[in-house]
């Protein structure tokens, strides 16, 4: 017998699972057949889908195992393949009834996507195009959709799971899948193109900055240099466009705080993975149908500083909460850290300034200015290159101010130097050797010398 005393999938007959329409079902497929006297392959599958669905109640479907769905349906369609005289080998028959399954109680033909440890993000373009993100490039898959109404069906089932609604009044939706993925959904007639899904996976591996320097993402001398930037609490923004590693990189830092430390991240969609035990997760809550009850980061922000927070992470600043982020790394929160879309270094206090603008217009511009100096440390670039492998091209330490203007001092960069004949790029991260700011705060933890070392500083000196 299955939970709660019903019986489950393997040990019910076929027809238990079948809605009160059943008989009114085998009409229209009788009519269906007859009109088409020489179905193709593809025709008698989509007959074959339509006539399980028609079977089994939704329902039914979701209170039983997986395992259990599959056998019951894997079972009825080899009865309607052989009622109906259609061909399907053992095989034909064991993808279908996947698929199908997938459909129940899944994203339908993405799911397999969502298995796919390879794939980073998955992009629907409408029912026909279904890109996939690997190793920094998109792919086209052969996957399809049947049709806009199968993609619209799906999007509802992603948010009617978090208890939202996709519909035409109300066309665009922000979601997290049960594995932590990130989804965004747009419909018509906002998307010409039908409905739109784009998922950004929860990545179940955590990256540390010796894959960073297999991969060519740092250099040895810039992962020792990150590295020590994080034990010594210094507060450090992240910048970059989307997909650039931002939230990887963000990851690999957290992963040098103490264990002592009392932790606080504040994210729209949780994707940090912190492996300290002293953590505290807070994600934002969207407005609901009727458009209450939304709490912001903002919101978050300021209850934070009251929980007695070591350090504070927030997964990405965006907006008004950018001032109360200022605010905490600079009264006593040192080790804050955060990530900002920014096209380079430079524009990330840009961008900051202007978010800090949208939530107190009224401070005069030098005040922001001198509020973020006094925030920051250390501001790391990364983008995701044209041969498809992130990068961190650039370290800028927070100078100061001269006049109305922020300055910057350059730590690293990437210098790029050419192409290797399989297409990957050939540079190298170039230290400064400029002896930053900082360095009472890494003397303090005792790592000066370790950082000075990275900074190709410490034997230039010896040398002179």
């Amino acid at each position: 017998m299955g939970q709660f005393g019903r019986k489950t999938a393997s040990e019910t007959p076929a027809a238990e699972l079948a809605p009160t329409n059943l008989r009114q079902a085998t009409a229209v497929a009788d009519a269906l057949m007859k009109a088409s006297t020489r179905p193709t392959v593809s025709e008698a599958k989509d007959f074959i889908r339509d006539q399980i669905f028609l079977r089994i109640e939704p329902l039914v479907a979701v209170r039983i195992s997986q395992q259990d769905l599959m056998v019951s349906v894997n079972k009825l369609v080899a009865e309607i393949a052989t009622g109906r005289k259609i061909l399907l080998n053992q095989d034909e028959q064991r993808v279908l009834s996947a698929s199908i399954v997938d459909e129940m109680v899944g994203l339908g033909p993405i799911e397999p996507l969502l298995r796919d440890l390879s794939v980073a993000d998955i992009l629907v373009n409408g029912p026909r195009m279904i890109y996939v993100e690997r190793r920094g490039k998109l792919e086209l898959t052969k996957l399809q959709f049947r049709s806009d109404a199968h993609v619209l069906h799906v999007a509802q089932r992603i948010a009617s799971s978090i208890g939202r609604r996709i519909d035409e009044s109300s066309p665009m939706l922000d979601a997290r899948l049960a594995d932590g993925s990130r989804v965004n959904v747009i419909i018509p007639p906002l998307s010409l193109r039908g409905p739109c899904i784009s998922i950004r996976k929860f990545s179940r591996s955590m990256m540390d900055f010796a894959s960073f320097v297999t991969g060519g993402t740092l250099s040895p001398e810039l992962a020792s240099a990150l590295e020590i930037a994080a034990r010594c609490r210094l507060n450090i923004i992240i910048s970059g466009g989307t997909g650039s590693g931002k939230t990887t990189l963000l990851n690999s830092l957290s992963r040098m705080i103490d264990p002592g430390e009392r932790i606080i991240t504040i994210e729209d969609a949780a994707e940090l993975q912190l492996q300290q035990a002293h953590v505290i997760q807070l994600e934002m809550r969207p407005p609901n149908v009727e458009g209450r009850g939304e709490i912001s980061q903002r919101d978050l922000m300021r209850n934070a500083l009251r929980m007695r927070p070591d350090r504070i992470i927030v997964g990405e600043v965006r907006g008004a909460e950018a001032f109360d982020m200022m605010q905490a790394m600079s009264t006593g929160h040192n080790g804050s850290m955060s990530t900002v879309h920014a096209n380079s270094a430079r524009d990330a206090l840009g961008r900051i300034e202007n978010m800090i603008l949208m939530g107190s217009g009224n401070l005069p511009m030098r005040a922001i200015r001198t509020q973020i100096v006094s925030a920051l440390d250390l501001v790391v670039h990364a983008e995701r290159m044209r041969d498809g492998v992130r990068r961190v091209t650039e370290v800028a330490e927070v100078v100061g101010l001269e006049g109305e203007v922020i300055t910057l001092g350059s730590l690293f960069t990437y210098k790029y130097q050419g192409e290797n004949p399989d297409g990957t790029l050939r540079g190298g991260f170039e230290p400064t050797q400029v002896r930053p700011q900082f360095l009472s705060r890494l003397e303090y933890f005792g790592l000066a010398s370790a950082f000075l070392r990275s900074l190709g500083v410490l034997e230039k000196a010896t040398e002179e």
